[in-house]
């Protein structure tokens, strides 16, 4: 009964979001970490864009079909250098510890609002299962 609801295809939706979003706090706190290294350029990670193209890619009329379509193997969260070419500072680093702050928190705000998700899902499946 829970299979053919679709609960698990959001699930592992979710699943493979929040592990992005994880990936996207620890490069961010690299980020900060390295703010007063020389010559470093701070990192980032492209994932929603690629979210994105696979939910067009699945191409289905209904948010349900298209997520039980998604090919969550295939989304690979790409770490790049962001503005390799640009410094603001003479020591040749481009990070702003505000920039990052802000990132971080909109990340763990992100990251916070598909736990609740997750977790609401789970909630569901324990009441139909009682």
């Amino acid at each position: 009964m829970l299979n053919n609801s679709g609960v698990f295809d959001y699930i592992n939706a979710l699943g493979t979001s929040l592990d992005a979003a994880a990936t996207r706090n620890d490069i961010i706190n690299n980020n900060i970490a390295n703010v007063n290294t020389p010559n470093y350029k701070r990192k980032d990670i492209r994932f929603e864009t690629e979210l994105k193209h696979a939910f067009a890619r699945a191409g289905e009329d209904t948010v349900d079909a298209r997520v039980k379509n998604l090919d969550l193997e295939a989304l690979e969260p790409e770490i790049y250098t962001d503005y390799e070419e640009l410094s603001y500072r003479y020591d040749g680093n481009n990070v702003s510890i505000q920039n990052e702050l802000a990132i971080l928190a909109k990340n763990q705000t992100k990251y916070n609002g598909m736990m609740t998700l997750l977790n609401q899902n789970f909630s569901q499946m324990m009441s139909v299962m009682k």
